[in-house]
């Protein structure tokens, strides 16, 4: 018990102790009561950009999955020489800030900028990103992509192949194997990466910043302005308390939607 107390003491430090202010500040911040969460929620822009947030998250998480699935999958199957190669590519963006790579994307997706070449070269014209949704979706899911890799591989490469070549043998197509047994057999990883993605991208503040527009903004931005711009604490802290129980509720529905047998059955 000794051993963790200190582990206990930063929790409590630096997450309960800020946590349980925000709350605080969101029920007492002008006044005590819940004035705060009534204005909330009957203000159009701050459900409307809560609810553009929670659609945001969903959506860079569900591109991400399909991008890493095959990547990972991929690392599964190869040497491992290849397979060390795969890994420092996705951890490749980790040794590069951040800011640089929001800019990095803020050349490619403003007007005159690769992508609007590139699409103008096939025939697309005027595809400009930089201030739209759209935009800072493509960015996020760059950005997301290690943190939804990693887990799935882990998943992956604990899964038995022969469970797959004993189906194949058996007379089963390739297809119907891995949808009745690999598939299902991976959707732990699928979980912990669609969950960890989705938290991370709620708090996205620096990416819609940079590639966003003011009439696009996400929750982060909202809650800063609020803080930082109207001093309005109690609002602030409302909005990350509503975001918080929102996130917890969405999660929960997520794992127990997904969760699926353990083994797969041929059919």
């Amino acid at each position: 018990m000794l051993i963790i107390l200190p582990a206990i003491a930063l929790l409590a430090a630096f997450f309960l102790y800020p946590l349980a202010n925000i709350v605080w500040l969101s029920f007492t911040e002008p006044e005590v009561g819940v004035g705060n969460y009534t204005k909330l929620l009957n203000d159009g822009v701050s459900v409307t950009v809560l609810v553009r947030t929670l659609v945001t998250a969903g959506l860079v998480g569900l591109l991400t999955l399909l991008v890493a699935y095959p990547y990972a999958y991929a690392m599964t199957r190869v040497s491992a020489r290849t397979r060390g190669i795969l890994t420092i590519l996705v951890l490749l963006p980790f040794w590069t800030s951040l800011m640089a790579r929001n800019f990095a994307w803020y050349l490619l997706e403003q007007r005159g900028g690769f992508i609007e070449q590139a699409m103008s070269f096939i025939g697309i014209k005027d595809v400009v990103l930089l201030g739209s949704l759209a935009g800072v979706t493509v960015a996020m899911v760059q950005v997301m992509l290690p943190y939804m890799v990693l887990p799935l591989y882990t998943s992956l490469s604990s899964i038995d192949r022969r469970l797959m070549d004993a189906a194949v043998s058996c007379g089963a197509p390739w297809w119907k194997a891995f949808r009745t047994i690999y598939l299902p057999l991976s959707v732990p990883g699928m979980i912990s990466g669609f969950s960890l993605v989705f938290i991370m991208s709620l708090g996205f503040d620096i990416t819609p910043a940079i590639l966003g527009s003011p009439q696009q903004s996400l929750i982060s931005q909202l809650i800063a302005t609020r803080v930082t711009q109207l001093l309005d604490f109690g609002g602030g802290g409302a909005l990350g308390v509503i975001l918080l129980a929102l996130t917890l509720l969405v999660l929960g529905l997520v794992t127990r939607l997904a969760i699926r047998p353990k083994g797969g059955r041929l059919k």
